[in-house]
């Protein structure tokens, strides 16, 4: 046999012939950049090639892989809306005690005073916080309060 080939019958089944094999190789579709194993011998899938993207957001351009950056940049700033909206919900629930003595009309001690105000700080300083940096985005530091 050949290198890189394998022996089969032809498909009339009168002869033999030698087929590329591939098997175990990865290729990637170039519909979705999703990889494809190779288990059959034979050539290449069609919509298939050996480049594999370097992003998510990489489309087929008949030759090479492009990165879609408008793609990518509504799939980072939705990934930091997300973040911003999970750290938002955190420091929420830390309160939510606190939240109940309130409605019903009971005191807060001292300490949950100052923790209610770091929390609701943190709160604000979430909601002012310019996203469109995004991936590139410093937090600010949750409130020590946060984890008691």
């Amino acid at each position: 046999a050949i290198s890189g080939y394998v022996v089969c019958r032809t498909a009339t089944l009168n002869g033999w012939e030698h087929v590329p094999d591939h098997r175990g190789e990865t290729v990637y579709s170039t519909e979705n950049g999703n990889p494809v194993l190779i288990t059959q011998p034979g050539d290449y899938p069609a919509d298939t090639t050996t480049k594999q993207p370097a992003t998510p957001w990489d489309t087929w351009n008949g030759e090479a892989w492009v990165t879609d950056t408008e793609r990518q940049r509504t799939a980072e700033l939705e990934v930091a809306r997300q973040q911003r909206q999970q750290r938002v919900k955190q420091a929420m629930a830390s309160v939510d005690l606190i939240n109940l003595k309130l409605r019903a009309g009971r005191s807060l001690t001292p300490e949950e005073t100052a923790k209610l105000n770091a929390v609701l700080d943190y709160i604000d300083e979430l909601n002012a916080l310019d996203i469109s940096t995004a991936p590139e985005i410093i937090w600010p530091e949750a409130p020590l309060a946060l984890a008691s």
